[in-house]
């Protein structure tokens, strides 16, 4: 496994491509199974599913068309992209399980900073109730999501992967309709007072990793 860490802001078409290509290399042989942390400059992106009606802001960013899972999302500096090469395919060919794996690794990295990260059904990504929000008028705690997921895969290699609100400028969600949903807000690390470093999520990110991937290579 070769963790890659990219200090400066990695441009979106040059990082498809170096996914790519690792994704190539890794089903056929050739290269380790790969971890690569990045930020992006300000962007959206369109998953598979995206609905062009929720990119409420057109002109906002640049948009890419993204062959990854799910709708639209942004990416910017603040923000943790974790991009997961790995061969699924020596991992049990599951890719609900492998999906479970990566979102059970956010849940694990974020507990690290006694963030309790949660799953909903019907909703990509990883959760956080608000104490802080006015409950919703089914009584129920506000909820505002704190990481997306969406992958692809190719000859059973994962490629696009996770991303962890850190401390972006979360104004810049506002051009899209994250993932889709409307009824619920986008928070970070830092809005949860939580003075969080890039650095402290990437050993969070490693320290937790085995926990979720261990025995499954």
């Amino acid at each position: 496994m070769e963790w890659i860490t990219s200090d400066e802001l990695v441009a979106y078409p040059d990082a498809v491509a170096f996914m790519e290509d690792r994704a190539a290399q890794i089903a056929a042989g050739t290269a380790d199974e790969c971890i690569w942390l990045v930020e992006h400059p300000p962007l959206y992106t369109a998953g598979t599913s995206a609905k062009p009606e929720d990119l409420t802001d057109p002109d906002r960013f640049e948009v890419h068309i993204s062959k990854r899972g799910g709708q639209y999302t942004y990416h910017g500096p603040g923000q943790r992209v974790v991009y997961v090469m790995l061969d699924v395919g020596k991992r049990g060919r599951d890719v609900r399980k492998f999906v479970e794996q990566l979102e059970t690794w956010v849940i694990a990295a974020l507990a690290e900073f006694n963030v309790r990260g949660e799953i909903r059904e019907g909703r990509v990504g990883v959760w956080v109730e608000r104490d802080d929000k006015p409950l919703a008028a089914s009584g129920a705690r506000a909820e505002d999501k704190i990481a997306a997921i969406g992958i692809r895969l190719r000859k059973w290699v994962s490629f696009h992967g996770i991303s962890i609100n850190v401390e972006p400028d979360l104004d810049h969600f506002g051009g899209i309709v994250p993932c889709g949903i409307a009824e619920h807000g986008v928070t970070s690390l830092v809005d949860l007072g939580l003075p969080v470093t890039m650095d402290d999520v990437d050993l969070a990110l490693k320290r937790t990793f085995d926990q979720v991937f261990a025995g499954n290579s």
